[in-house]
């Protein structure tokens, strides 16, 4: 069996394919873990997988070196039928509910409000917020059941302070942390645990549609968060011993 803090656990992470997804899965794979990869992009998600394998196969002191097998599901988590599958697919991949499940996926769109597109601003809800909610209800009562399961939401320092622009992505990151308060106060003493990790701007592809204002209106890149800076925060939280719960990060650059 392979060594580390998660070794014998399951993760599923969505927005797995890139970014702090990504990350997200190569530390918690270094850390033992069986990974359930989640996002739309075929192509990127089988090419993580095979990275991992790579990893699982490197020699441990102490370990026997075998590859893992994870699994990779294509799925559009803001559509009902996929997270269905996703839920089909997991649960018979895992034989129950993941051990940890990490709601990564998002999007930033930025306007005005008065500019706003509503069909937009129901996207960024809808994906920001009800996908979030359509995967932890689609595992949430099995992880109760068993007494056990680790729900992490990747947040935003934007879930408490707010700049222009940001009405729809805003509304939908404060949204996002309410839900994971009251998961936070209804999970007490039931073994499932919540943390939330709201870091500061992050280093990713996100960032690419807004790259004129970056260094002006925006943070520039260079002064950034790096996508690994979040992922060592989600292996920190998942890995501390049952009896404690990492209620919240919140993360800055220096």
């Amino acid at each position: 069996m392979r060594a580390g803090p998660l070794a014998g656990r399951t993760a599923l992470i969505t927005g797995a394919s890139r970014g702090i997804g990504a990350a997200t899965a190569r530390a918690l794979a270094g850390a033992g873990a069986r990974l359930a990869l989640v996002a739309r992009g075929a192509d990127a998600l089988h090419a993580l997988a095979r990275e991992l394998a790579t990893i699982d196969a490197a020699p441990r002191a102490g370990a026997a070196a075998a590859p893992m097998a994870h699994l990779v599901v294509v799925a559009d988590c803001t559509h009902a039928a996929d997270v269905a599958r996703l839920a089909a697919d997991v649960t018979a991949w895992a034989g129950g509910p993941p051990d940890i499940l990490v709601n990564n996926a998002g999007i930033y769109p930025r306007a005005r409000l008065h500019e706003q597109d509503p069909d937009e601003f129901a996207a960024t809800l809808d994906a920001n917020l009800a996908a979030p909610f359509r995967v932890l209800h689609a595992f949430l009562a099995a992880m109760r059941a068993r007494g056990s399961g680790h729900v992490v939401s990747i947040g935003t320092v934007a879930d408490r302070n707010i700049w222009p622009l940001n009405g729809a992505y805003s509304a939908s990151k404060y949204g996002l942390r309410a839900l994971h308060e009251v998961l936070y106060a209804e999970s007490r003493g039931s073994g499932v645990r919540s943390t939330l990790i709201a870091p500061g701007a992050v280093d990713t592809d996100l960032w690419n549609t807004h790259d004129a204002e970056l260094g002006k209106t925006l943070t520039a890149r260079e002064r950034m968060l790096r996508p690994d800076d979040v992922a060592r925060a989600v292996l920190y939280a998942v890995s501390q011993p049952p009896h404690m719960i990492v209620h919240e990060l919140r993360l800055s650059p220096s």
